[in-house]
This record gives C-alpha cells, sequence and structure tokens, in this order.
C-alpha cells in the first residue's frame, strides 16, 4: 500500500470514494437527499482543489488504484488538528487501510498536542473505530445539514504525552 499526498488529477477518484462510502455509511441514519447534496457542495471540483491545496489530505492506493483518503487540518497554533474526514472505498475497509492513513497524519503533522473529530452519533462503525484508536468523547451536540439534524459526537485523541513508538494502530 502506498500512502501519499493527494494531488488534482485525483479529484474524481476522491469524489467516487466519498459518494460510495458516504452511501454505505449513512444509509438509514441520513436521508439519502441530504446525502447527495453535501457531497455535491463538499466534494465539488473546485472545493476538493482548495482543501487539497490548502490542507493535509492524504489518499491510500492499493491494488493500482485510490481506495481511501484523510484530510487534516490545524485548528490552531497550539498544534490541535481536525481529522475532517477518513473514507475508504466499502470493500476495503477492514483492512487497517483506515488505521493506516490516521497513522500516517499523526506523523507527518506532528507535534501534534490533541487530534479532534466529529462523528455522527449513528456511525457506529466510526465510533467503534476511533475509540479503538484511543479517541475519548469529549462532548455530544446537534448540527444542521441541508434541514437535517444530526447528532454529532465530537471525539479526541491526546498525543502530548506520546511518542510515535507509542502509537500501536
Amino acid at each position: 500500500m502506498e500512502i501519499r499526498l493527494a494531488e488534482e488529477k485525483d479529484i474524481k477518484d476522491l469524489q467516487k470514494i466519498a459518494e460510495r462510502s458516504w452511501h454505505d455509511t449513512y444509509s438509514g441514519i441520513i436521508p439519502d437527499k441530504i446525502q447527495d447534496e453535501f457531497i455535491k457542495r463538499a466534494y465539488s471540483d473546485s472545493f476538493l482543489l482548495k482543501r487539497i491545496q490548502h490542507s493535509f489530505f492524504i489518499v491510500a492506493k492499493l491494488e493500482g488504484k485510490i481506495v481511501g483518503f484523510a484530510n487534516f487540518s490545524f485548528k490552531n497554533l497550539h498544534k490541535d488538528v481536525e481529522l475532517s474526514a477518513i473514507y475508504l472505498l466499502p470493500e476495503f475497509q477492514r483492512r487497517k487501510i483506515g488505521s493506516a492513513l490516521l497513522r500516517e497524519g499523526i506523523k507527518q503533522l506532528s507535534p501534534i498536542f490533541h487530534l479532534y473529530v466529529d462523528v455522527e452519533k449513528g456511525n457506529k462503525k466510526a465510533l467503534s473505530f476511533y475509540q479503538s484508536h484511543g479517541f475519548r468523547k469529549i462532548k455530544e451536540f446537534d448540527a444542521m445539514c441541508f434541514g437535517h439534524r444530526l447528532q454529532t459526537v465530537k471525539m479526541v485523541l491526546d498525543l502530548e504525552p506520546l511518542e510515535q513508538e507509542d502509537l500501536q494502530f
């Protein structure tokens, strides 16, 4: 497996991954119409290009194709980072690719003190993934997404006392 920085030429692959993984993940949690509107806006060519150019956006390539991605951005000057997206094609989940993307982001952006992520409360797979990697819940809140109420869990991974060798995932 290869993990590298995302490039403009990857945009179509990133859009396909976002669409497939969103529909697989949020079926029964977020209405399809809301998912489609979010994907259309958040993964448009122009918005993805900005994210690639102005944040830490990495892709995982396996078997000759891009199968997943992760997007990190700095929250403040204190080395707090937000994980805004980590998605894999459904058939490539549970192969430790998500763990590799998470580990690479932490490695490349270190020293990081805290890594934050927002997770839809109904997304049990993601909640389990983050908890198994040491994230803890710090709060729950409601957010609106195109008229649909999301129940969101904010989680954090505290990294300041950890050395890179201590990351066991």
